[in-house]
């Protein structure tokens, strides 16, 4: 049974009327500070950290549990803990995994609050950082210490979209018994399967794909069993939770997730085949196309694409002729994030501690969302004719 028919049955959701169960396909929502025990046995028992249910609010509500457990099978991993946020379930992994005089290594494409944090605050702990080339492979090996602790991955960065070759890196972090962790928020559970290539620890945002709707803050950390029982304690002690609410409008996206992700990978797809015809555009930075430069390893390890992509002028637009191609458009919305149902669209230039792809050009992101792609082209094409006139005034 493939998993997400498992995902789409795993229903057991129910409470008890006049001793007659009232079964419903999601679950109830659930809140709560105090949690009642049947007796005092079972007091007795938490108070000594061997009771198995919930005690308190804080203790992974039933909700947050049924999402907990629904993302750990899809992912396959051992254990599966919920935050408010992808990048508050970054940092506390983090926390969990390193201590002072440790030395981790981050992917130079990684989430910029990802590196933010590291290089602002776990730094301030005596947690070193170092940085790995986007694309880095086995000569993960070159930046490697004596006290490296973690590598932090993600693969393909969600501005840049190089590609990691993972297995490479996996098989020499386990030689040298270094944790691997992965951000798989890109491909998510469906097209991407991090355990099998090696990785210890996989980081999704929630937020983005699983929700789907662009209305709910969650991400989720899934561990292999050698390093289950370690997180699990440091979440308890940090009295860690999420939002009822929505963990129930992310179990309930995480039901269509492989039908919404098939809609925007093949309307991703044909949006960006049509813009390499486009005279204006240079480079159009796609995992999926064969121009990409880590198509191989797409082809190799991933199961499928997402909506999110991005692409280059040829030429070096000023900010204001930017805006006129960004202002012209009417179904991209202009806003942070990605994975939701509507078209967004990011326009920026990314520095690269180690050699940059795209030095000093800007790269147009889109998120293609579930609208109808014929009219998302149009509206690009609305944009790119905006552009021709600016270029047009000036020769005048």
């Amino acid at each position: 049974m493939k998993k997400t028919t498992e995902l789409i049955g795993f229903d057991n959701y129910f409470n008890v009327i006049n001793d007659n169960p009232v079964r419903t396909i999601n679950p109830p929502v659930y809140k709560g500070s105090t949690v009642l025990f049947q007796n005092y046995e079972d007091m007795l028992r938490a108070n000594k950290g061997q009771y198995e249910g919930v005690s308190y609010g804080t203790d992974r509500l039933p909700t947050q549990r049924a999402l907990e457990e629904a993302i750990r099978r899809l992912e396959g991993g051992h254990l599966t803990r919920v935050f408010q946020s992808g990048i508050n379930g970054i940092i506390n992994t983090l926390l969990a995994f390193t201590k002072s005089g440790d030395h981790i290594l981050l992917c130079d494409n990684i989430y910029g609050p990802t590196a933010r944090f590291c290089r602002k605050i776990l730094s301030r702990y005596n947690v070193e950082i170092g940085v790995v080339p986007p694309a880095v492979g086995a000569d993960i090996v070159e930046y490697i210490r004596g006290n490296t602790r973690l590598i932090f991955l993600e693969s393909p960065g969600s501005n840049t979209f190089e590609i990691q070759d993972i297995p490479a890196v996996t098989a020499i972090a386990r030689e040298k018994g270094i944790m691997t962790l992965l951000d798989n928020t890109w491909a998510t559970p469906l097209y991407l399967h991090p355990f099998e290539l090696g990785i210890d620890v996989v980081v999704e945002s929630v937020t983005k794909y699983i929700s789907g709707h662009s209305d709910v803050l969650l991400g989720s950390v899934t561990v292999s069993a050698q390093y289950a029982e370690q997180f699990s304690k440091f979440y308890r002690v940090m009295e860690v939770f999420a939002s009822p609410e929505d963990c129930y409008l992310a179990l309930r996206g995480l039901k269509t997730l492989e039908i919404r992700l098939k809609h925007h990978e093949t309307s991703a797809l044909q949006v960006a085949r049509w813009l390499e015809t486009v005279d204006l555009v240079d480079k159009v930075i796609h995992p999926a196309l064969p121009s990409h430069p880590e198509h191989h390893i797409w082809k190799r390890d991933f199961k499928g694409s997402s909506g999110l992509f991005a692409f280059t002028f040829k030429e070096e637009y000023p900010e204001t002729k930017l805006a006129a191609f960004v202002n012209s458009l009417d179904l991209f919305g202009l806003g942070y994030s990605w994975g939701g149902y509507k078209s967004l669209l990011t326009a920026a230039k990314y520095d690269r501690a180690c050699s940059a792809r795209y030095p000093d050009k800007t790269l147009v992101r889109l998120n293609i969302g579930l609208e109808d792609p014929g009219d998302l082209m149009k509206d690009l094409e609305k944009g790119f004719e905006a552009l021709r006139n600016e270029r047009g005034e000036d020769s005048v």
